[in-house]
């Protein structure tokens, strides 16, 4: 069932985002079971579909064990950018962590999820 829900959340991030004119190669990611303690990341790719470039404004996670990090320059049509999405983990047990990207020009930013367990 957490599948399912995770497969519907990605597919409709997807949708919204290629309607955004900038397409993530995926929108979640699993790290499956990690230690405590240890940084993981992951590198989510975007694509430019619209003519003018895309310029990230601010990517903000819901809390300070997970950290985004990415580029300021312009990506233009066509063009592949990155962010990169680290999380440190800092508790044994589930988690499902989001990170929210907004563009330049896009009234409402794209959801990225990460999510893993914790274990000792």
């Amino acid at each position: 069932m957490k599948y399912i829900l995770t497969l519907g959340f990605s597919l409709l991030t997807l949708f919204c985002s290629a309607q955004a004119g900038v397409k993530f190669d995926k929108a979640a990611h699993s790290f499956g079971k990690i230690p405590k303690g240890v940084h993981k990341s992951v590198v989510f790719s975007y694509t430019n579909l619209e003519a003018r470039p895309a310029v990230i404004e601010f990517a903000n996670a819901e809390c300070g064990c997970t950290q985004p990090e990415y580029d300021q320059k312009p990506i233009l049509k066509g063009q592949k950018g990155t962010i990169k999405v680290t999380y440190t983990a800092p508790a044994v047990g589930a988690f499902r962590k989001k990170v929210n990207i907004k563009f330049a020009g896009q009234k409402l930013p794209t959801e990225l999820v990460i999510e893993g367990e914790v274990i000792k």
